[in-house]
């Protein structure tokens, strides 16, 4: 896909596009080369150590939920190259089920002070070469079994947009608490002001409580899904600049107009969710679906469901998966980091989180993995925990499954400076 280029713009010679090449891509090629990314040379042929690691001899470790041989972590390699995302600080105060103490809050503060505590780790992520940044929205939230309420997504969204050069901005938009058609007037705008660096997560949503709280209907699970589909329906006709026509169940549109048009010449969708609903969405209507981190045979399963029912429609689906990493010069290190959150687990916030999740299906079910406890999208199920070769092999594995893009916590210093910047070339 080639992006608009505004007649009479000219970009210097350096930083030039390529004959088909997108805006996006590159400027993340340009990034690659100012930081002069080399694969470790540790990392290459050390595959037969894999069978006898450590976290695979721990009892939560890969080998405890993952029986299946066609899920064992291959040899490093080049490819096309995985993406990343990190969140965007816009949450209040941050869920800690493990009771580390360790919880950003943000809530109270304001003018410069709000500004530099949201702004160093945006800036930050960018400067890590990060490609994209999802702005959630968390109508309210008590910031103990489920996280802090955050800033408004449109807000924060527009600001980030305002102090970023590079990075991809994805915004969590809620149907139902948003009409679809001012929102393709403000994501038009914001896309024009980026130069196509926007794109949308749609999220259907589950914390019941919110909708009553801000007078949304909440017509149950899947027909909630319903109307997601209808507002992904106005968005993508509205997106292409030609008056649209609408009349469905759960939106309404006449003769509408979205002047001036976006710069992008494609909308791209993100959605989440892993319900049988969310996936028939995702088959039908989403360019990519955010899954919850799991171990590999569950990932995959979900993968392989999810483009079986694409296929059926003539499309294809891409997947990003959550990741917390915990990295450490060892894999003993690492595991005995994260044995601690395990057992610091407090059973009764633990009680009050799967209660509150209980709108969702398909996410947060019980399980038997001790690491989906540890965090509110069960990130560190992901497993990368170990060593700095270990986390790499192990996103491998995820690529290999069908995951493009790792949706990653930031903060893991280690993990920043010798797994991260590798990523793109897996």
């Amino acid at each position: 896909m080639t992006t608009r280029r505004e007649p009479g713009r000219k970009l210097p010679t350096a930083a030039a596009q390529r004959p088909g090449e997108s805006r996006r891509r590159r400027n993340r090629r340009i990034c690659l080369q100012r930081r002069s990314v080399r694969r470790p040379a540790s990392v290459a042929g050390r595959t037969a150590e894999l069978v006898d690691s450590p976290d695979h001899q721990h009892p939560n470790g890969p080998a405890a939920h993952e029986a299946s041989p066609d899920h064992q972590e291959p040899a490093l390699g080049y490819g096309p190259g995985m993406l990343t995302c990190t969140w965007a600080p816009t949450a209040t105060t941050g869920l800690d089920l493990a009771n580390t103490g360790v919880r950003g809050k943000l809530g109270r503060r304001s003018g410069r002070d709000l500004v530099g505590r949201l702004e160093r780790p945006v800036r930050r992520a960018e400067e890590l070469g990060v490609d994209h940044l999802l702005v959630a929205q968390r109508w309210w939230g008590t910031g103990a079994e489920i996280e802090g309420s955050s800033y408004d997504c449109l807000a924060m969204t527009a600001w980030y947009a305002s102090i970023t050069e590079r990075i991809g901005l994805i915004t969590a938009i809620h149907p139902g608490f948003f009409l679809p058609a001012p929102i393709a007037k403000w994501a038009a705008t914001i896309d024009r002001l980026t130069e196509g660096r926007w794109a949308i997560n749609l999220t259907t949503g589950w914390h019941l409580q919110e909708f009553a709280m801000f007078g949304v209907d909440e017509p149950g699970h899947d027909r909630r899904y319903d109307r997601s589909r209808e507002f992904l329906d106005v968005l993508r006709l509205a997106w292409t600049g030609e008056q649209v026509d609408y009349a469905g169940e759960f939106y309404r549109v006449d003769g509408l107009r979205i002047d001036p048009p976006p710069w992008s010449p494609a909308l791209t969708v993100f959605q989440g969710g892993q319900s049988d609903a969310a996936r028939d969405l995702a088959a039908t209507h989403s360019d990519w679906m955010f899954l919850n981190g799991g171990p590999l045979d569950k990932l995959a399963g979900i993968i392989e469901d999810v483009r079986s029912r694409a296929s059926a429609a003539g499309r294809t689906v891409r997947f990003a998966v959550y990741g917390i990493p915990c990295c450490r010069a060892t894999d003993q290190e690492a595991w005995a980091a994260v044995d601690a959150m395990v057992e610091a687990v407090d059973p009764s916030l633990l009680a009050a989180r799967r209660e509150r999740v209980s709108g969702a299906q398909g996410m947060w079910q019980p399980s038997d993995d001790a690491l989906t406890a540890l965090d509110s999208n069960e990130g560190y199920a992901t497993r990368l925990i170990g060593s700095p070769d270990s986390i790499l092999r192990r996103l491998s594995s995820l690529r290999s499954i069908g995951v493009e893009l790792v949706h990653l916590a930031l903060g893991d210093p280690l993990f920043e400076t010798e797994v991260l910047p590798h990523i793109s070339q897996l």
